[in-house]
C-alpha cells in the first residue's frame, strides 16, 4: 500500500487549500479512505472519511468548511479546505483504514 499526499502549504486565515492523496497497491474502489491531522504537541485526530459507496463523515471542527471526495479513475482522494483558521495548522495524513498511512503534508495557516 502506498499513499502519497500533496497540496499542503502556507495560507492566510480565511484562505483555501486542496490536499490530494494518490493511492496504489490495493483495490481502491473497495476501500474507505480518510484524512487525519496532527497539530504540534497534540494527538492525531480524525478529519474526514469517505466510504467505498461515497458516504462522507466529518469532524465537527471542520464540518461545513472541508469537503472530502474521491476520483475512482485517478485513484485519488482529495480534501478541499475552505475558511481555514490557525487551528487548522497541522500535518495532514491520508489514511486507508485501519492502519495504512501516507507521509503527511504540512498545512500552515497564518493569522
Amino acid at each position: 500500500v502506498q499513499l502519497q499526499a500533496s497540496g499542503g502549504g502556507l495560507v492566510q486565515t480565511g484562505g483555501s487549500l486542496r490536499l490530494s492523496c494518490a493511492a496504489s497497491g490495493f483495490i481502491f474502489k473497495y476501500n474507505a479512505m480518510a484524512w487525519y491531522r496532527q497539530a504540534p504537541g497534540k494527538q492525531r485526530e480524525f478529519v474526514a472519511n469517505i466510504t467505498s459507496g461515497g458516504q462522507t463523515n466529518y469532524a465537527d471542527s471542520v464540518k461545513g468548511r472541508f469537503t472530502i471526495s474521491r476520483d475512482w479513475a485517478r485513484r485519488t482522494v482529495s480534501l478541499q479546505m475552505n475558511s481555514l483558521n490557525v487551528e487548522d495548522t497541522a500535518v495532514y495524513y491520508c489514511n486507508r483504514p485501519p492502519d495504512s498511512w501516507g507521509q503527511g503534508t504540512l498545512v500552515t495557516v497564518s493569522s
